[in-house]
């Protein structure tokens, strides 16, 4: 297929070849994966360079889809490439092999550094979901590091660059470019852009930003930073989000406010402790969503307030196919239960072949794990509605999530995110939070957006 790159691709392309080190952070959709691979193509074989070329990405998408890029487009013919995912034994013969391009997920960094045992000679990075490594204290993270001076080239791609606020940018950046914008050291970056927030004596808990970090911070890697998002550039349908709120029984609220009053549910066996404020939220969260989990691993059921509801929502879609996002693993299990007494049909989109059946519209229902299947997938093709049954606290995963969905390709007009809340517990607060992380990740994108045109 001959490619025809947008304006904005162009753009993006050229921002590659101009800078050594380049952070893209490229709204879902906008084809992130033709235009660094183009970029590459121009720099193996016109300038000549870089020779070899090293793509680090979540799983799926490590075995997919740049794969699937490089055979889709012409110009992209000449790249060989190497996709060492799978056993050691593949791996290790996937790396030997002659290629210009070697892919690998980012779960096999650490044993590509430390235990391999193959030379280490790349001179360009590309680190597909930036946002994957914002932790400095991660195995993959230093070990990546390691190689980091080995490169002469380096590019971030990430549509969500501070899903968890601005503490996030440390280490993404450092990875990029060794320390030189935001520092070296976290407790630099924090001394300058943060102060204490929750603390319990000397112990602090987390920080927040000072009055001017943010804008400090973004002048600080606008140098080597472009954002765009689809909807300044692509036709996009009709993002609707709505909430379906649903209400405990006074038995059912009752135990769901002594678990959060006194970090113990007694049971019929024995009870359920949650032993800090972390293990309280899933707990809580369990609990909106119906079920809990006990000291011994049962799954203890509290309501099916959400059963009926996702029971209303699929009744008024009338037959339209639903995508239903779910979390916790008992969700999965009373979900399918649920689904199976109404004999609905229904499949857990976890294999190539369930996401070809969903595309080509041959599942009714199909379920949906944010952790598991947030990146890289195109689903837009099944359908325009996903169904939150249980929420995450992650921006990164929630968002990624509605893009499989809400993206360039999408036949329908609109796409409609509808969330199941349980009224008066943590699912509000999740909402919550998840519009206040949001707000903070959209000034960053704003304030590095690419100036295209000049205008």
């Amino acid at each position: 297929m001959k490619f025809s790159p947008h304006e904005y691709q162009r753009f993006a392309i050229d921002f590659i070849l101009k800078n050594p080190v380049a952070a893209l952070l490229l709204d879902m959709g906008l084809g992130k994966t033709v235009t660094t691979l183009t970029a590459i193509a121009e720099l193996l074989f016109n300038s000549f360079e870089v020779h070899k070329v090293l793509v680090v990405a979540p799983l799926r998408v490590a075995r997919n889809t740049w794969s699937a890029e490089i055979e889709k487009w012409d110009h992209l013919k000449a790249i060989k490439y190497s996709i060492a995912v799978g056993t050691e034994q593949e791996r290790k013969a996937a790396l030997q092999a002659p290629a210009d391009l070697y892919i690998i997920n980012r779960e096999n960094v650490e044993w590509l550094v430390e235990k391999s045992g193959t030379a280490l000679d790349f001179d360009m990075l590309v680190i597909d979901e930036l946002s994957s490594f914002k932790n400095h204290q991660t195995k993959r993270f230093k070990a990546l590091m390691k190689m980091r001076p080995m490169f002469k080239r380096v590019v971030g791609l990430t549509g969500t660059p501070s899903s968890n606020g601005l503490m996030d940018l440390f280490a993404e950046f450092k990875l990029l470019d060794m320390g030189q914008r935001l520092g070296r050291f976290i407790g630099q970056y924090r001394n300058l852009y943060f102060q204490p927030d929750k603390r319990n004596g000397q112990i602090v808990y987390s920080y927040k930003p000072l009055p001017f970090a943010e804008k400090r911070i973004y002048e600080k890697v606008s140098d080597i930073t472009i954002s765009m998002k689809s909807t300044d550039f692509l036709k996009m349908p009709q993002l609707i989000s709505s909430e379906y709120t649903v209400s405990l029984s006074n038995d059912e609220r009752r135990k769901y406010e002594q678990m959060k009053a006194e970090l113990v549910l007694p049971t019929s066996d024995g009870e359920i402790t949650a032993a800090n404020a972390a293990a309280l939220s899933n707990k809580l969260s369990q609990m909106a969503n119906g079920a809990i989990y006990d000291d011994d691993g049962n799954i203890i059921e509290i309501h099916q307030q959400k059963l009926d509801a996702l029971e209303d929502i699929i009744e008024s879609a009338n037959g339209k196919p639903l995508l239903v996002a779910y979390w916790f693993k008992h969700d999965f299990e009373r979900i399918c239960k649920r689904l199976q007494k109404l004999h609905i049909p229904f499949s857990k989109l976890d294999t190539d072949e369930s996401i070809r059946r969903w595309n080509n519209g041959e599942i009714p229902v199909a379920l949906i794990h944010p952790a598991s299947a947030g990146h890289g997938l195109n689903l837009q093709s099944g359908g325009n509605t996903i169904v939150w049954f249980g929420l995450t606290w992650s921006l990164e995963l929630y968002q990624q999530t509605n893009a499989r969905l809400w993206r360039q390709g999408q036949t329908e007009n609109t796409v409609v995110i509808q969330h199941i809340v349980a009224k008066g517990t943590i699912d509000e607060q999740i909402l919550k939070a998840l519009r206040k992380k949001d707000g903070t990740q959209a000034a960053l994108i704003d304030a590095v957006k690419a100036n295209i045109g000049g205008g």
